[in-house]
């Protein structure tokens, strides 16, 4: 092969992977939320199995039992770190507010410009973790789980979609989309093993069968 048609073919492959990628981000979501990995569902399931399943009890909660959207470094307090993390080119003032970015919600697929259109979820909800067991904590132990960045239980998705969750477990609510319900389940269990809550009887069912098939 001769050194030109050798060079124009090397030319011809570089245009085409640049129009691939070029693609391939243009098809991509344009921002994907950071949450921390959870336990594979082997693991998941493990942990599960060693769960004490108990009925929930809501007596005596407030959302205040739980301080949250405590400083994490010098302005920033953990929503806005959350929004951070989980967002593309996300632009912050001397406050630590977003002013701009791109936030794609996994719960629902749903892309998002302005941080007010999103809401930081609780993947494990507060009632739902007094219900199970944080009853009994000390306060700093319940703000130690309501500021968790080191768990995957705290994610940047579209307002109304957390709102209607709730404070309801997997048994009565799931993402939308199908394809996150591996992860989510995953996550919560880990949650719950992690910081030692229990599981009533309908969402250990709820669980087990949608971690069996993952």
């Amino acid at each position: 092969m001769s050194k030109f048609y050798a060079r124009r073919r090397v030319s011809i492959l570089a245009a085409l992977s640049g129009l691939i990628a070029s693609v391939a981000i243009f098809n991509a979501p344009t921002a994907s939320a950071a949450l921390p990995t959870p336990v594979s569902a082997a693991t998941a399931r493990t942990y599960l199995a060693s769960l004490t399943v108990a009925t929930e009890d809501r007596t005596g909660y407030d959302r205040d039992l739980f301080p949250h959207w405590i400083t994490q470094s010098g302005a920033c307090n953990t929503r806005e770190v959350v929004l951070k993390r989980d967002g593309t080119n996300v632009v912050q003032d001397s406050s630590c507010a977003a002013t701009s970015g791109s936030w794609y919600s996994v719960y629902d697929g749903a892309t998002w410009t302005a941080a007010s259109d999103l809401d930081i979820d609780h993947l494990v909800p507060l009632a739902e973790a007094w219900d199970s067991g944080a009853d009994s904590w000390t306060t700093s132990r319940r703000q130690s789980f309501a500021n968790d960045l080191t768990r995957p239980q705290l994610i940047a998705v579209t307002d109304n979609v957390n709102q209607a969750k709730g404070d309801q477990d997997p048994a009565a609510w799931m993402p939308s989309r199908t394809a996150y319900r591996c992860t989510y389940v995953r996550a919560w269990v880990q949650v719950k093993y992690y910081y030692g809550l229990s599981v009533d009887s309908a969402e250990k069912s709820a669980l087990t069968n949608y971690l069996a098939s993952c």
